[in-house]
C-alpha cells in the first residue's frame, strides 16, 4: 500500500513536472483575449506590468466577449488563453461549455464600470435622444407608425422620421458585431429600454418572454445599421471621416477622442465620467476579466499580473485606470474583488 502510495505521488508529481515544462517551452508569457472595451484596460496593466523586468509583457488580443469566452472555455491546455476580458457577464451557456471542457475553476473579477456611447464628429450636431429613439431606429421590427398593435418592418431611414425633434439625416450607424459584449449590453439597455416605452410590447414580456426578447433585441439589417468590427479605433476614424455617422463603442474611447468626437445625451444624460460613476447615465455596464485557475502557477507571472490589475494604483479612484476612462469601483467593492483574487475563489453559476 505504501509503495502504491509513492508511486501514486511520483505520477502526480511528474504529471505536474510535465505540465510546468510545457508552459516553460510552449510559452512563457500571459495570453488574454476578449473584449474590445475592457482591451486598452488590460493593455494599459500589461505594459506596467511588463515595465517590471520580472516577466514578459501580457499578449492582449482583442476578439470580442463571445469570441474570447470561445477560445477561453475551450480547454486548460497551454495552447488556450489564461485569461478572458468581458464587456458583460459570462453566460451560463458560456459557463456550462467551460465545464464540459474541463475548464471548471474560474475565478470571476469585475474592474470597474463603463458607458456604452453612441458618438459622433464634433463637426455634426449632437444627437438628443431618447431610448425609445434608439430601439425605433435600430430595431428590425417596430411598431407600425399607422398605430396599430402591429409590427412592421422598419420603415425610417432619417432621425427625423424616428422622432420630429431630431435632424433629417440619414440613420448610419456603425455598431460590434454579434460577438460582442458591448453589443448584448446595448441591445439589453438601450433596445430593450426603449422597447419597454412602449405599454404593449412590454406587456408580452409576462406572456411570452422569448417573443418579446426577440422584438426588443434584434436589429434591423437593411443597412441602417453596419456591423463594424471588433476594433472600435476603426469606428473611431470612421465617424471623423463621415461626419454623418454616428458610433456604438465603449466611453473609455471617446474619453480618448473628446477633441474629435462628441457623444450623444440618453434620455436627457450626457455620457461623462461624472455621470456614469454616479448611475445617472443610462447605459451603463460593469467590466469583467476571467482567469483560469489551472494556468495560475503554471504560467510565469500570472500571480503578479492579477496583483498589478488589482492595485489601488491601477484600479483605484486616482489609479492610472481612471486616467483611460475607466469608472471605478466603489473601495469596499475593490477590496472583495481584490480579496477574491488573492485567494482565487471559484465562480459557481447556477
Amino acid at each position: 500500500m505504501f509503495k502504491k502510495g509513492l508511486a501514486v505521488t511520483a505520477g502526480i508529481l511528474l504529471l505536474c513536472s510535465t505540465v510546468v515544462s510545457q508552459a516553460a517551452s510552449g510559452r512563457d508569457y500571459i495570453a488574454v483575449v476578449g473584449s474590445s472595451t475592457v482591451y486598452p484596460f488590460a493593455t494599459t496593466v500589461a505594459e506596467h506590468f511588463g515595465k517590471g523586468g520580472m516577466f514578459k509583457t501580457p499578449k492582449i488580443e482583442s476578439t470580442g466577449s463571445g469570441g474570447g469566452m470561445k477560445l477561453f472555455c475551450a480547454g486548460t491546455t497551454i495552447e488556450t488563453p489564461d485569461i478572458t476580458n468581458a464587456s458583460r457577464r459570462i453566460k451560463m451557456s458560456e459557463y456550462e461549455k467551460c465545464l464540459k471542457n474541463g475548464v471548471d475553476e474560474i475565478v470571476e473579477v469585475k474592474i470597474g464600470y463603463d458607458g456604452i456611447v453612441l458618438a459622433n464628429s464634433n463637426k455634426a450636431e449632437r444627437m438628443k435622444l431618447s431610448k425609445k429613439d434608439i430601439f425605433l431606429a435600430l430595431a428590425k421590427e417596430v411598431p407600425s407608425p399607422d398605430g396599430s398593435r402591429k409590427l412592421v418592418a422598419n420603415p425610417y431611414t432619417t432621425w427625423q422620421d424616428v422622432n420630429p425633434a431630431l435632424p433629417a439625416k440619414k440613420i448610419e450607424v456603425l455598431g460590434p458585431p454579434p460577438t460582442s459584449g458591448t453589443r448584448d449590453a446595448f441591445v439589453e439597455l438601450a433596445m430593450e429600454g426603449g422597447c419597454k416605452k412602449i405599454d404593449w410590447i412590454k406587456a408580452l414580456k409576462k406572456t411570452d418572454k422569448k417573443y418579446f426578447k426577440s422584438v426588443c433585441h434584434t436589429v434591423r439589417e437593411d443597412g441602417a445599421y453596419i456591423e463594424a468590427g471588433e476594433n472600435d479605433n476603426l469606428i473611431v476614424q470612421k465617424l471623423i471621416a463621415n461626419s454623418r455617422s454616428i458610433g456604438i463603442f465603449g466611453f473609455s474611447f471617446l474619453d480618448q477622442n473628446g477633441d474629435r468626437i462628441q457623444g450623444s445625451l440618453v434620455d436627457g444624460e450626457e455620457p461623462t465620467f461624472e455621470n456614469i460613476a454616479a448611475g445617472k447615465y443610462p447605459v451603463s455596464r460593469p467590466l469583467y476579466f476571467y482567469v483560469k485557475k489551472a494556468h495560475v502557477g503554471v504560467v510565469p507571472g500570472m500571480e503578479n499580473y492579477l496583483a498589478e490589475f488589482s492595485s489601488d494604483k491601477a484600479w483605484g479612484e486616482e489609479g492610472y485606470l481612471s486616467d483611460k476612462g475607466l469608472i471605478p469601483m466603489p473601495e469596499k467593492e475593490r477590496k472583495a474583488f481584490a480579496a477574491d483574487i488573492r485567494s482565487l475563489k471559484t465562480l459557481v453559476l447556477k
